[in-house]
């Protein structure tokens, strides 16, 4: 059955979404970075899907070579079963189309908090600016989130329009998923002096580590949304 595909940001906050999953296709070339985005909502678009499965955004990033999938379910349980009983065809189809590209893994979160300025109530993001840190358990995790946002919410960064903390539950993960008004208001914050300061208050936290590698303060573009079951 057809779904609404839109181009917009997902409800982060929707609170039907027991569990989140975001895993990284990083694609062989630029080139092909949209053909496997349409190939992913594609293979979600045409399949009869379960209702616990309640929406899929893939985002392109800035640098052409990754894909990001930030999907939505109820719970973890019938995304195993989806994944057991019908990931392997659907994958396949696109590897056929797509060669080459490579998956790092899923990682399941859950929303932790939130900080959303009143002011950016009606404004449309068009950045998502994803930075993940290594944490060593939900202390860890907690205490990172509470942090950053007590920051956020002290010198509010024009033009961010939301950041919501998300914890891995293995404990091992927080992903600041932050939606910017667009890139020159990012980019303004990454260079002012309250970048400086968020990186001194992660870097005197007990069991954080900033994110290397893939991991790290990437950038993305919302391409394609795909919403299964509206929010509540």
């Amino acid at each position: 059955m057809p779904a609404p595909i839109a181009t917009t940001f997902p409800d982060v906050r929707r609170t039907d979404a027991g569990t989140i999953l975001v895993s990284s296709w990083i694609v062989p070339s630029p080139d092909v970075q949209s053909r496997a985005a349409d190939l992913v909502i594609g293979e979600w678009e045409r399949q009869e899907r379960p209702d616990a499965m309640l929406s899929l955004t893939a985002f392109l990033s800035e640098d052409g070579g990754e894909v990001l999938n930030y999907a939505q379910w109820t719970d973890d349980d019938a995304h195993r079963e989806w994944v057991r009983t019908r990931r392997p065809a659907a994958i396949g189809r696109v590897d056929e189309a797509v060669p080459g590209i490579e998956r790092p893994g899923v990682v399941r979160y859950a929303l932790h908090r939130s900080y959303v300025p009143q002011e950016s109530a009606g404004r449309r993001p068009g950045v998502l600016v994803t930075p993940t840190f290594e944490t060593e358990g939900p202390q860890s995790q907690r205490a990172l989130s509470d942090a950053v946002i007590e920051m956020l919410e002290r010198i509010r960064p024009a033009g961010l329009l939301g950041a919501h903390f998300h914890a891995s539950k293995d404990g091992r993960r927080v992903l600041n998923y932050a939606e910017w008004e667009d890139m020159p208001a990012w980019e303004r914050f990454a260079e002012d002096e309250g970048s400086i300061e968020l990186r001194t208050v992660v870097g005197a936290l007990d069991g954080v580590t900033p994110g290397g590698a893939r991991l790290g303060v990437q950038r993305y573009f919302p391409y394609k949304s795909l919403e299964n079951i509206p929010a509540p």
